[in-house]
């Protein structure tokens, strides 16, 4: 029943979040001072085909207007077409979603399995080398520009040592893709038996995934050891201490009462990176959804702009509410105060 009540109250508060979301990603893209008409009519559209165009797309409606029937729309589940690729918004973010998941998921997962050991260890040890040398990494992955650490990734990796393949998709250019099942070239090779595009799918997620890992890994590694440090603090932990407990002891009272608020910054950190992980796939030209969104942004496709964005939201509302209920799971106390 604590589960069920939870979920409702999360109901009632993400409706009017997705409308607020709805509404000012539409004032936005239309007040940014981009005319995608003139783009889509061509150069040599004369004024006459550019009004036109621009009454097919209801851009000479007032503001309100195209608001009011771009909710209509959503509200059916339908996010327009867009006006570069003339294909559905929804089928374009159906189909590439998958691909940025596995991105985000290998490599936040991977940060997470190297950011928490070092953070936990570095807050048992603090100020000793261990802890110096963890803090400098972590201060140094902060620092490295999405953008430029995938393009070094290329440089060395690819150019220099020959040891990865080029950035050039998900899987060779030379082998055809598998049939679609999950949307997961990996997967979808590993379910048609065809070992030669799981090996070349594999090869091409090496660099992303270790660039999206080394970018999520720094804060994991900050944030788990302020946390640790936090909770070696409390004083139920010095209480134990004082008391005689073993080391072997404290140090699992202090994991046991770090876990939630490391569980909670990971999901934090896994809605943050979607917008780090479209540079990523910018570098890799990945396809996935980071891409699309990036492109339609400096292509001015407002319509598929806005549903990039939606998507963007509902997506965090869902690792929010997922995080949530793994707290919950984990610490009761979570379902009796809510």
């Amino acid at each position: 029943m604590a589960i069920l009540r939870f979920l409702l109250r999360r109901l009632v508060l993400v409706v009017p979040l997705l409308l607020a979301v709805v509404f000012f990603t539409f004032m936005l893209v239309r007040i940014g001072g981009q005319d995608p008409v003139a783009r889509i009519a061509g150069p040599t559209a004369t004024q006459g085909e550019i009004e036109t165009i621009r009454s097919e797309l209801g851009l000479d409606k007032p503001l309100f207007a195209q608001f009011a029937i771009y909710l209509g729309l959503v509200a059916r589940g339908d996010l327009g077409r867009s006006w570069i690729s003339n294909r559905p918004v929804l089928s374009d973010i159906v189909e590439r979603v998958p691909v940025t998941l596995e991105l985000m998921l290998w490599g936040v997962g991977i940060g997470a399995l190297v950011g928490i050991p070092v953070g936990l260890f570095a807050a048992s040890r603090p100020n000793r080398m261990f802890d110096q040398l963890s803090r400098g990494i972590s201060l140094l992955g902060f620092s490295i520009p999405t953008y430029w650490l995938g393009l070094v990734m290329l440089f060395v990796f690819f150019y220099l040592l020959d040891w990865a393949p080029p950035g050039m998709g998900r899987v060779s250019l030379m082998l055809t893709p598998p049939p679609r099942v999950t949307g997961s070239y990996l997967i979808d090779g590993l379910i048609a038996a065809d070992w030669e595009v799981v090996h070349s799918a594999a090869a091409q997620l090496v660099l992303p995934v270790l660039c999206v890992a080394i970018i999520s890994a720094a804060p994991i590694i900050k944030q788990t050891r302020a946390i640790a440090l936090e909770v070696s603090a409390s004083d139920y932990v010095r209480y134990a201490r004082a008391a005689g407990l073993p080391r072997r002891q404290v140090q699992q009272m202090v994991l046991r009462n770090s876990r939630t608020p490391v569980i909670t910054y990971v999901g934090t950190e896994l809605t943050g990176l979607v917008g780090s992980t479209s540079l990523i796939e910018y570098v890799f030209a990945w396809g996935g959804l980071g891409q699309y969104g990036l492109n339609a942004i400096i292509a001015g496709d407002f319509v598929a702009i806005q549903g990039y964005v939606l998507f963007l939201a509902m997506f965090s509302v869902i690792v929010f509410v997922v995080v949530d209920l793994a707290v919950m799971i984990l610490e009761p106390r979570a379902a009796l105060q809510g």
